[in-house]
Protein backbone atom coordinates (compact mmCIF):
# COMPACT_ATOMS: atom_id res chain seq x y z
CA UNK A 1 0.00 0.00 0.00
CA UNK A 2 1.19 3.10 -1.26
CA UNK A 3 1.87 5.62 1.91
CA UNK A 4 -0.16 9.07 1.69
CA UNK A 5 2.64 11.66 0.87
CA UNK A 6 2.55 14.37 3.08
CA UNK A 7 0.52 18.11 2.74
CA UNK A 8 0.43 21.46 4.24
CA UNK A 9 -2.24 24.26 4.08
CA UNK A 10 -0.72 27.31 2.71
CA UNK A 11 -1.09 29.44 5.56
CA UNK A 12 -0.04 27.40 7.56
CA UNK A 13 3.46 26.82 5.63
CA UNK A 14 3.49 30.53 5.71
CA UNK A 15 2.87 30.39 9.91
CA UNK A 16 5.56 27.71 10.10
CA UNK A 17 8.08 29.21 7.96
CA UNK A 18 8.02 32.53 10.30
CA UNK A 19 6.96 34.58 7.39
CA UNK A 20 3.93 35.74 9.01
CA UNK A 21 2.99 35.97 12.89
CA UNK A 22 -0.58 35.01 12.79
CA UNK A 23 -3.44 32.78 10.36
CA UNK A 24 -5.42 35.65 10.07
CA UNK A 25 -2.24 37.88 8.50
CA UNK A 26 -1.48 34.75 6.20
CA UNK A 27 -5.09 35.13 5.06
CA UNK A 28 -5.03 38.65 4.18
CA UNK A 29 -1.73 38.22 2.32
CA UNK A 30 -2.92 35.20 0.28
CA UNK A 31 -6.43 36.73 -0.49
CA UNK A 32 -4.48 39.65 -1.89
CA UNK A 33 -2.29 37.70 -4.12
CA UNK A 34 0.74 38.46 -2.32
CA UNK A 35 1.87 34.55 -2.65
CA UNK A 36 2.79 32.71 -5.72
CA UNK A 37 2.55 28.74 -5.62
CA UNK A 38 5.02 27.36 -8.18
CA UNK A 39 5.05 30.52 -10.12
CA UNK A 40 1.43 31.57 -10.09
CA UNK A 41 -0.57 33.86 -8.01
CA UNK A 42 -2.49 31.56 -5.28
CA UNK A 43 -5.68 32.88 -3.02
CA UNK A 44 -6.72 30.26 -1.63
CA UNK A 45 -5.13 29.51 1.66
CA UNK A 46 -6.32 26.25 2.69
CA UNK A 47 -4.75 25.27 -0.54
CA UNK A 48 -2.65 21.87 0.48
CA UNK A 49 0.73 21.67 -0.58
CA UNK A 50 3.77 19.25 -0.79
CA UNK A 51 7.02 18.53 -0.89
CA UNK A 52 8.59 20.09 -4.09
CA UNK A 53 6.35 23.24 -4.49
CA UNK A 54 8.15 26.36 -4.32
CA UNK A 55 6.30 29.07 -2.33
CA UNK A 56 7.55 33.09 -3.60
CA UNK A 57 6.88 35.52 -0.77
CA UNK A 58 8.12 39.18 -1.17
CA UNK A 59 10.58 38.19 -3.58
CA UNK A 60 11.57 35.02 -1.77
CA UNK A 61 10.99 31.33 -3.04
CA UNK A 62 11.12 29.05 -0.49
CA UNK A 63 11.32 25.13 -1.39
CA UNK A 64 8.62 22.90 0.55
CA UNK A 65 9.92 20.07 2.48
CA UNK A 66 8.85 17.47 5.08
CA UNK A 67 11.25 16.06 7.59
Amino acid sequence: MKQKEPVIQLDQFLKRMGLVSTGGQAKIIIQAGEVLLNGVVETRRKKKIKSGDEVTFQDETYEVAFK
